[in-house]
């Protein structure tokens, strides 16, 4: 069986990908697998997927996405040079990501397409429909993002991370599977934090704080962290994911040779995993695939959503998760304005253990440890009613 997986934009699409291919390969050791993405997060990508397995191919392909923000009314879509100049480009990156899905389909044709969804997934998810390949999708939002409303038109299966109330799509083709990550997001008993924390070169009895905004990074915690990096280095030690964008700016406003305070500009599944498991306290953005590893972790989190995204797709994965008294929320523009609010919130909690705990519970409940499997199950019996 030949699989086609297009994934990228961000971690949130990788991430759960690789579980994906992990598990078909232990399904069907002969599968032959091939990965499409864009070209921006192509670098993280391809360390994503060779961490799981250096022989498979990660190419990129022309894509576009149509920027809808969260914080802007309609008609200021419409009239920002930012936005819509941006836009009318990507229009025609899109076309060429037809024609280059034409052209790559001619001479590989691939027997199931998975598409972890995103604007990646678009072209080439259309032009499988074209070619009579059966397509799988992914959608990890509680809220549908525009690329899997158009995808879900053409999918054999769709998959989706929250329950089914939260979508619109035919339900003879639509099943609740959850969110596939990797195995190694468990959670860490103590002593295995501590040999973590010891690996890394912090104190293993005190308290860690792993700060991440993702594969690409977020400026705005990265600020915030820079700003009150004393205060919280009086708290814990600190280790903050910065994104690879991000690195070299942070790197010239951080300290170098303090045993408290690390900085790290990506890490890939198993790494990170590793990195999470360790930390007392987690700080991240509110991607939904974020939002499952953690809960498969049990860890005490602090969510920042990121507020401009399109469809605020973060702030109401935040809100499901701050409604079930799982993770505290903190607002990033109030955060931009007042980065004490982070030092606020990690005091709260590490001087609160028995809510840390709670929270912790709570988070483990919601995870659905056999997602990746059902998701290969989908991908398999498409490519069955193919042949």
């Amino acid at each position: 069986m030949k699989v086609l997986v297009l994934a990228g934009g961000s971690g949130g699409h990788v991430t759960p990908a690789v579980a994906v291919i992990h598990k078909l390969t232990q399904h069907s050791p002969e599968v032959e697998v091939r990965v499409w993405c864009d070209r921006r997060y192509a670098p993280q990508c391809r360390s994503l997927v060779h961490s799981l397995d250096n022989t498979i191919p990660v190419q990129t392909i022309l894509c576009g996405k149509i920027r809808r923000y969260y914080h802007l009314a309609w008609w200021q879509h419409l009239t920002s040079p930012s936005v819509i100049f941006p836009n009318i480009r990507d229009i025609f990156l899109v076309i060429g990501g037809f024609l280059q899905s034409c052209a790559k389909f001619a001479v590989w044709r691939p027997d199931v397409v998975f598409a972890k969804g995103g604007f990646v997934s678009v072209p080439a998810g259309i032009v499988a429909w074209v070619f009579k390949i059966p397509l799988v999708i992914h959608d990890s939002d509680s809220r549908p993002g525009l690329a899997n409303r158009i995808l879900a038109h053409f999918a054999s299966y769709i998959a989706t991370g929250t329950p089914l109330s939260n979508y619109p799509y035919d339900r003879k083709v639509t099943h609740y599977t959850g969110i596939p990550i990797h195995e190694d997001f468990h959670p860490y008993k103590d002593a295995d934090r501590q040999k973590v924390k010891a690996r890394l070169g912090f104190a293993p009895d005190k308290p860690l704080v792993v700060i991440t905004g993702g594969g690409l990074g977020a400026g705005r915690l990265n600020d915030a962290v820079t700003k009150q990096l004393t205060p919280l280095l009086a708290l814990s030690s600190i280790l903050l994911l910065s994104g690879t964008g991000h690195y070299a700016e942070t790197h010239a406003h951080t300290p170098h040779d303090d045993k408290r305070f690390r900085l790290i500009p990506f890490a890939d599944s198993r790494e990170m995993a590793q990195l999470l498991g360790a930390a007392d306290i987690v700080v991240s953005r509110a991607g939904a695939t974020t939002i499952l590893e953690l809960s498969a972790l049990a860890k005490p989190t602090i969510l920042v959503p990121a507020a401009q995204l399109a469809g605020g797709h973060q702030i109401k994965n935040a809100a499901e998760c701050a409604k079930a008294g799982v993770a505290e929320i903190i607002d990033d523009d109030a955060l931009a304005a007042d980065p004490q609010m982070l030092l606020n919130t990690i005091s709260s909690l590490l001087a609160n253990p028995a809510k840390r705990s709670r929270m912790a519970q709570g988070f483990y409940a919601l995870t659905k440890p056999h997602a990746a499997e059902q998701v290969v199950q989908l991908i398999e019996r498409a490519a069955t009613k193919k042949s």
